[in-house]
């Protein structure tokens, strides 16, 4: 079998949730269980992103993650590390040892303490891009951390990198309308990742995106509803949609904190998870009334699921 190649990169790619043992190490066998449920549930690849607490976990956790799920995967799909930092230097580092690593790409959110122009903006991102050979996902994550980026930088990054080596996630809001400019500006070339968790699923597959990078909690749920968009099977597609939308808008209200709480609570309840410990502090977490609508939801795709 010939594996595709990082410019190749597109289908459901879920983003890791890192698990925890009680003296917060990461848990590797958890891990390693969390990578292969993935890709028995039909991931294409696996991405350490946001929701795997890259921003908590340091300098040194974060290589860490990056060198154990490269060795957990041990090629059978994708991997995309997130290597976003405050400081152009740092950002590099992360980016060349994920390549070193043997991850297929890397992806990164602008700086979240600085506010920057536009000029310095993509002078980040060309920077990461000039220090690797494989390719960059650019990450505008600002519905919930992060700065916005500028339809302008995306143009700039495009034209002097070119489509083999520029990826888009854009998640500013409105998503839609947002991706849909993007198409349109570069003439349909931009390659585009939708990053709403599965909510802005349907909508986005249609305005045409590669690939999707939702939780790794849903994946069950994300995988047959992106064989059910590719398949044109309209009604299948709303049947899983709307109990997934409705699940991710729970998650939504607590901001990345909604997502890394509730997503953890369903590994575990999957029996994926020991724990659903996260990196303290914590700005949210749902309350009881919270998590008995998400196990309704939650009851109710996997009915649908095992209707098919």
């Amino acid at each position: 079998m010939t594996l595709p190649t990082s410019a190749d990169l597109n289908g459901v790619l879920p983003v890791l949730h890192t698990p925890f043992t009680e003296s917060f190490a990461i848990d590797v066998p958890i891990l390693e269980r969390e990578i292969d449920w993935a890709f028995a549930t039909g991931a294409d690849g696996v991405v350490c992103a946001m929701v795997s607490e890259t921003l908590r976990l340091g300098y040194h956790g974060r290589k860490e993650l990056a060198m154990r799920v490269c060795q957990a995967v041990n090629g059978r799909g994708f991997v995309v590390i997130s290597v976003g930092a405050e400081s152009i230097a740092e950002a590099c580092d992360f980016a060349q040892h994920a390549e070193s690593l043997g991850a297929n790409a890397v992806m990164a959110i602008p700086p979240v303490a600085t506010a920057l122009s536009s000029a310095a903006t993509v002078d980040y991102f060309a920077s990461i891009a000039r220090s690797i050979s494989i390719p960059l996902v650019v990450q505008d994550a600002s519905n919930y951390v992060g700065a916005s980026i500028d339809l302008g930088v995306y143009l700039k990054l495009l034209d002097e990198f070119g489509v083999r080596k520029i990826f888009f996630k854009p998640e500013a809001s409105p998503l839609g309308p947002n991706l849909s400019k993007l198409r349109d500006a570069t003439k349909h070339q931009a390659r585009i990742f939708e990053g709403s968790g599965g909510i802005n699923l349907v909508d986005c597959y249609r305005r045409g995106i590669v690939g999707t990078m939702p939780g790794t909690d849903l994946l069950d749920g994300i995988v047959a509803l992106w064989r059910a968009l590719k398949a044109g099977d309209e009604q299948r597609v709303y049947e899983l949609s709307l109990p997934i939308s409705a699940l991710v808008y729970l998650q939504i209200q607590g901001g990345l904190d909604g997502f890394l709480s509730i997503e953890k609570y369903l590994l575990k309840k999957r029996g994926i998870f020991r724990n659903t410990l996260q990196i303290q502090p914590c700005g949210w977490q749902p309350d009881s009334e919270t998590i008995a609508e998400v196990d309704r939801l939650f009851a109710l795709l996997q009915q649908r699921l095992n209707a098919s």
